[in-house]
């Protein structure tokens, strides 16, 4: 059901994804996300966060100096930097050896942020934005999530296609880099420049986008795509969450990019029991 790979991690440690999901907890140290914005821009605060996230069973910590909402206002690289440097250093002081990924698409924070300890970098404009991003990930040996997002693609064509495209041409600029495929991740983008439909016919579309080849993200925690189905706020998502994330799972994703860790962890080691059988220590 599940295809496996092997993913390099920038410091020498290898990522498994196959059969057992793989929870990424969502470390926003941002004034304006759009579901934690706020909550998490202080130092011992964030630190606390994701170590809470770790505890509640999160396989990759996934910090964010920049929010990606719609009407967010740009942060300039230095600002981004303040934000996410102290956080990924504290967190490797504390000891913590879970994997952590740096989320943005400016090369010099991704660069500064690998060299003080992430492993993996976490691209929303999927290394099309700035093909530099794909020189720093070869640099430091890091393997690259890399994301749809294209606002300028065709509306009249199929998502599917334009998706397939768009990672097309995401491929080829890892590889001119020097970025071998065995490094990428490939994340569809919900609520990214995508409807409604979009957004479903999407996650409808898992099992084929993993047909590409590649590992794949799923990113829908506590997103627009759920509270237009049910009408209710980013607070009342986690049910919403947790289907898209099953669903998703039972169709071949492997990574799961959350905010609520437990419950989604809880969800998928369910469905991961139901696929293959519970563990065989508790059989």
């Amino acid at each position: 059901m599940h295809k496996h790979y092997d993913i390099n991690l920038a410091d020498g440690r290898s990522l498994a994804l196959g059969r057992n999901p793989v929870v990424m907890g969502i470390l926003n140290v941002t004034p304006d996300s759009f579901s934690d914005g706020g909550a998490f821009n202080l130092l011992d605060v964030a630190v606390a966060h994701a170590q809470q996230m770790i505890a509640d069973g999160a396989d990759i910590i996934d910090i964010g100096g920049e929010s990606t909402r719609p009407g967010a206002a740009p942060v300039s690289t230095q600002e981004e930097l303040d934000r996410v440097i102290p956080v990924i250093e504290a967190l490797i002081a504390a000891g913590v050896t879970t994997p952590l990924s740096i989320d943005s698409y400016k090369p010099l924070v991704a660069d500064q942020a690998i060299q003080s300890g992430a492993t993996i970098i976490n691209d929303v404009h999927g290394l099309l934005r700035a093909p530099q991003m794909a020189q720093v990930a070869a640099l430091h040996n890091a393997p690259v999530i890399a994301m749809h997002w294209d606002n300028d693609r065709d509306q009249a064509k199929p998502i599917l296609s334009e998706i397939e495209r768009y990672f097309t041409r995401t491929i080829a600029v890892a590889e001119s880099a020097g970025v071998s495929r065995e490094k990428l991740i490939l994340d569809p983008g919900f609520g990214f420049g995508k409807s409604l439909g979009d957004n479903y016919a999407t996650l409808n579309a898992t099992r084929m986008l993993t047909d590409f080849g590649f590992p794949l993200l799923i990113g829908t925690s506590r997103k627009s795509m759920i509270g237009r189905l049910l009408n209710n706020t980013t607070e009342d998502r986690l049910a919403g969450t947790i289907a898209t994330n099953v669903l998703a799972y039972a169709n071949g994703a492997h990574i799961f990019r959350v905010h609520d860790v437990r419950a989604n962890r809880d969800a998928l080691r369910v469905a991961a029991a139901t696929l293959y059988g519970p563990p065989e220590e508790i059989r």
